[in-house]
């Protein structure tokens, strides 16, 4: 989401603060899809700032070898654009965090396991090759619709996008069947000096969204 809307946002907050009514720009926040499955709420700026901020700081965090691992448990938000909203995603923190690493590291590797495809980070980086990307998602007639095998890259990034399109009601085993020769492949020709993981619980069994049947113990060994 722009900037232009996030200080929308804001002045709208303020405007509530000094008059006690609420005024909306809607044609701005339309122009970047914000409305239906991301709709306006009080305090939206501010949970933007946490969301970017906590992967931000995490990424300095690592840069300056303050710590080895480094978690945002508000983070995550892959399918937000440059320009717009998307997917219940307001801001692509996941983006920001690794424009970060990428000052210090020269190869980064995104990993996502989320049930949906991580597409606003993999169009973020789709034509380098500083940046693999690799999404295991449900594909087909589910949100966003994007992830094929095909969709490998372009211009020096071709070959840096990989997706892994996977089928409803999948199992640790069969995952861990694909994910297994998948990921040692990515890390042996890749040879990633950070990663960066999306760990979607919705790919959990009984996520009310999702439609895979994996268990704690199945994520846990991904």
């Amino acid at each position: 989401m722009t900037v232009a809307v996030l200080n929308e946002e804001k002045k709208r907050e303020r405007r509530k603060e000094e008059t006690g009514r609420e005024t909306i720009n809607f044609s701005l926040f339309f122009s970047v899809n914000v409305g239906e499955d991301c709709p306006v709420f009080d305090g939206l700026f501010e949970f933007c700032q946490l969301s970017c901020g906590g992967s931000l700081a995490a990424a300095v965090k690592l840069n300056k070898r303050k710590a080895d691992i480094a978690i945002n448990w508000m983070g995550g938000l892959h399918h937000a654009k440059k320009s717009e909203a998307s997917g219940f995603c307001y801001t692509n923190d996941i983006v920001l965090g690794i424009l970060e690493l990428l000052k210090y590291h020269k190869r980064v590797l995104y990993v996502d396991i989320d049930v949906h495809h991580g597409d606003g980070v993999e169009e973020a980086f789709y034509t380098t090759d500083r940046v693999m990307t690799c999404s295991f998602h449900k594909y087909g007639d589910f949100f966003p619709g994007t992830g094929e095998l095909k969709d490998v890259g372009a211009g020096r990034g071709k070959y840096y996008a990989v997706n892994v399109p996977l089928r409803d009601g999948i199992t640790d085993e069969s995952y861990q069947s694909i994910w297994v020769p998948v990921m040692n492949k990515v890390m042996e020709t890749f040879q990633p000096c950070a990663v960066v993981l999306q760990n979607g619980a919705d790919s959990l069994n009984g996520d009310r969204l999702g439609t895979f049947n994996l268990t704690l113990r199945g994520n846990k060994n991904t």
